[in-house]
């Protein structure tokens, strides 16, 4: 039989001097773990009471959220380190968490130690989707405080939770439907002809940038306007780079010249077919509910979720499916409008299922915005 948990009560000075993550009863702690482990390098749990350990590892690896077993769990109370300064102790049963002006659907609560580290005073312009201009009035985090509360306020979204902060008490309530964008990462190496082929099966009206051939673009995110601008990538070869060599070292034998040349040519032939542009992707557009943009580009390295997964460490490519709204604008905003929340509900089906299309093609993991691992079978309708 589980052990009862210890009671947070409002009244209790540590809500005043710590952040406190609120959580739902149903997200245990081996599911905050996998949270915190996806975006850092060091979690472990630690024991804060002397208690009989709860015996058992924590699950391995899942596609849900990349748990990977760090040792037993301590029961009831345990600290969860995330940073070299920064951990949550809980959970707590949160008793009276509506006088905190938390939802009464979170009753489970996590102590938050990190320091307070704090930088300028936010601009009163710009997007602030995430209320932190809003909580952090007098300086916004910086720092481990920042990369912290960052996650601790993607983890929230994830899981429908809320986090409130020290001092002043600011609830912040992310909306789990304005994470729109998802990520294919995979060991598949798709050409953009493939990539446009696949991406037609879901959204036929999909189309390379600019509506031309495939010339290796480059897209860059354009700050207004409806779609990417193309950038065409630098030609370069080795014919072009002995021509330069030859005249800088004052090589004037036609002949030389000639055959060395010949020689680049057949080199160039024969790595054209291999050549493909690091960053390419495709465009949909979905009239009066924006555009999807997908985007294919090659990692160096893999994502800090899938740093311990043997197959990536083959090469990776990231394949971003993102939803762009009609007004950029929205979708930085902390409350938008009830016309993007319309639009965001009808293209957040299409994102999903392009998603999936290209995993069940491609293979690999589909993370979401913050790159928390996401089954795809919970992007299918209807599962």
């Amino acid at each position: 039989m589980a052990s009862a948990l210890p009671v947070l009560e409002p009244e209790d000075p540590r809500t005043r001097t710590h952040h406190l993550l609120a959580l739902p009863p149903d997200v245990e702690p081996a599911e905050l773990e996998a949270l915190a482990v996806s975006r850092f390098g060091a979690v472990a749990w630690e024991q804060v009471e002397t208690v009989a350990p709860r015996t058992g590892i924590l699950p391995a690896v899942t596609s849900a959220f990349g748990v990977r077993a760090v040792g037993a769990r301590p029961a009831p109370v345990s600290r969860l380190r995330v940073a070299r300064q920064s951990g949550l102790i809980g959970p707590y049963e949160l008793v009276g968490g509506v006088t905190l002006g938390l939802p009464a659907a979170c009753d489970r609560a996590w102590l938050v130690e990190t320091p307070h580290e704090r930088g300028e005073v936010p601009p009163p312009w710009g997007g602030d989707r995430d209320g932190l201009r809003r909580a952090f009035g007098d300086g916004l985090p910086v720092r481990e405080e920042e990369r912290v509360v960052r996650w601790l306020i993607a983890s929230a979204r994830r899981v429908g939770g809320a986090l409130r902060t020290a001092g002043d008490g600011v609830v912040l309530v992310p909306d789990p439907e304005a994470a729109v964008d998802l990520t294919l990462f995979t060991t598949a190496r798709p050409t953009p002809d493939e990539l446009l082929a696949l991406v037609r099966r879901v959204l036929p009206r999909a189309k390379p940038p600019g509506g031309g051939g495939w010339s290796g673009p480059l897209i860059d995110r354009a700050p207004a306007g409806r779609h990417a601008r193309v950038r065409p990538q630098p030609l370069t070869g080795e014919v072009a780079a002995l021509r330069e060599a030859l005249d800088r070292h004052g090589v004037a034998d036609e002949q030389l010249r000639e055959h060395l040349a010949a020689e680049a040519a057949a080199y160039d032939e024969m790595m054209a077919g291999r050549r493909r542009p690091t960053v390419f992707g495709v465009l949909a557009d979905l009239d009066l509910d924006g555009f999807v943009e997908v985007v294919a580009e090659y990692l160096e390295e893999p994502p800090t979720v899938l740093r311990e997964a043997v197959w990536a460490t083959a090469g990776l490519v990231a394949v971003r499916v993102r939803w762009h709204a009609v007004d950029p604008e929205q979708q930085q905003l902390e409350r938008p409008s009830a016309l993007h929340r319309v639009a965001r509900g009808r293209a957040t089906p299409l994102v999903n299922a392009v998603a999936v299309r290209l995993w069940e093609d491609l293979g690999g993991e589909i993370a979401d915005e913050s790159e928390f691992l996401i089954h795809p079978d919970d992007l299918r309708p209807g599962l």
